[in-house]
């Protein structure tokens, strides 16, 4: 066999690597580069749905550009993503959004006043935002065609904004996220003080007819004329509670009290509405940490555990506690359920983008063909995957937790 020889150069070279590495060092050859940080859930969830909608109309599965609930809510969750961690892509994200669908005297492309659709002035809270930071004109203009609507909005005999024109004499929990967190920023950033006293009646207002203390939850709507099918005859309640539209209220409480002044005197009243929902819900919290479609219903035929409602209750317990509404337990319940949604809900695909599943696409009441608010019904509605009524709490609950856990 042939005898191998090292050069003695080859020889010098391996000592003096053996020498730097057992100081401590490695040469140039030989250093590992430092991986990549990975960003927190509320970026990555962020990029992803920048990637899937660029332009963002298109969210929401629209072949055609809407002025929606939907838009508004993913284009606020960016704008907390930007102010967390300051990166300006997420801001001009909801800009460009913003440039599409108002022209420059404030009209809002598809945007109907007359419609009274409480729904479409949850997009005003971004735009808010987008004056604030830029105060350019015609953000203001259309911010105050929003404002209008709400000043005309058919109400209840009790002050209550029904939840749309042809919904008369419906107030839905869906419709609180919709409408007071805007009227509180409104009223806050413009100086418009009467308007807190109006934003706190429709939070009282759905108190005192919707929630049950039996179940600790809230019925989805009420129907003060009593006259739908869907409505208890001698309560106005619809009968099942409905996880996402506990969601919408749960958030509500929690970002109108970002607004609402310390010294109003319903603030107490709306934060101990709060505390008791906070403790209602835990209730039904699963073993997973998340929470059913249909809340109170558990494991009943049919059931699912639900995304939207989840991320909803995980970034209400959890910003509620941070702010000092809730107590300890209700955190150790938001990280618990924070931990599931990641677990449940969260797949990361090939190209290291996410995907939210498990959310429910719609669920209403009345209308065409008629909704019924059935057990059947709310479990029969369509699950999608990467709807923003999923992602957009999704990306508001990550937050809440990256910014505790730091």
């Amino acid at each position: 066999m042939k005898k191998t020889t090292i050069p003695i150069q080859s020889l010098l070279l391996l000592i003096t690597v053996f020498w730097l590495s057992s100081c401590g060092q490695k040469t140039q050859e030989e250093k590992v580069p430092e991986a990549e940080e990975v960003k927190p859930y509320s970026e990555r969830m962020a990029d992803s749905e920048i990637a899937r909608n660029p332009e963002g109309w298109s969210l929401d599965f629209n072949a055609k550009p809407k002025w929606e609930y939907t838009h508004g809510l993913i284009m606020n969750s960016m704008q907390a993503v930007y102010k967390q961690y300051g990166d300006k892509k997420y801001l001009e994200y909801t800009k460009r959004f913003a440039d599409f669908m108002v022209d420059s005297a404030g009209n809002i492309l598809t945007y109907k006043k007359t419609d009274f659709n409480i729904d479409r002035v949850n997009g005003g809270k971004f735009l808010i935002n987008l004056y604030q930071e830029t105060s350019e004109p015609q953000y203001k203009l259309a911010i105050d065609e929003l404002r209008d609507q709400m000043r005309n909005h058919p109400r209840n005999s009790e002050g209550g904004f029904w939840h749309k024109k042809v919904y008369p004499h419906q107030m839905w929990l869906d419709g609180l996220y919709m409408g007071s967190p805007f009227l509180a920023q409104y009223a806050a950033t413009f100086d418009e003080p009467a308007l807190f006293d109006d934003v706190a009646n429709q939070i009282l207002l759905m108190d005192k007819y919707g929630y049950s203390p039996e179940t600790g939850l809230y019925h989805h709507a009420y129907d003060e004329s009593k006259s739908q099918k869907w409505a208890d005859p001698a309560t106005g309640l619809s009968t099942n509670y409905w996880g996402r539209s506990i969601g919408w209220y749960a958030m509500a409480l929690v970002d109108v009290l970002d607004f609402l002044p310390a010294d109003h005197p319903k603030r107490g009243e709306i934060i101990t509405i709060a505390q008791k929902l906070a403790k209602g819900i835990a209730r039904y919290q699963s073993p997973e940490g998340v929470w059913y479609q249909v809340v109170d219903q558990g494991t009943r035929e049919g059931n699912y555990l639900e995304a939207s409602a989840s991320s909803m209750f995980t970034y209400f317990l959890l910003k509620g506690a941070a702010k000092g509404y809730l107590d300890q337990e209700d955190l150790q319940n938001g990280l618990k359920a924070y931990e599931g949604l990641i677990k449940k809900f969260i797949v990361e695909n090939p190209d290291g983008s996410l995907t939210i599943t498990k959310v429910c696409g719609v669920a209403g009441l009345g209308g065409t063909p008629y909704r019924d608010g059935s057990y059947e019904y709310y479990v029969g509605e369509i699950i999608r995957d990467n709807d923003p009524k999923g992602v957009g709490p999704f990306i508001l609950a990550s937050l809440q937790y990256e910014a505790i856990k730091k």
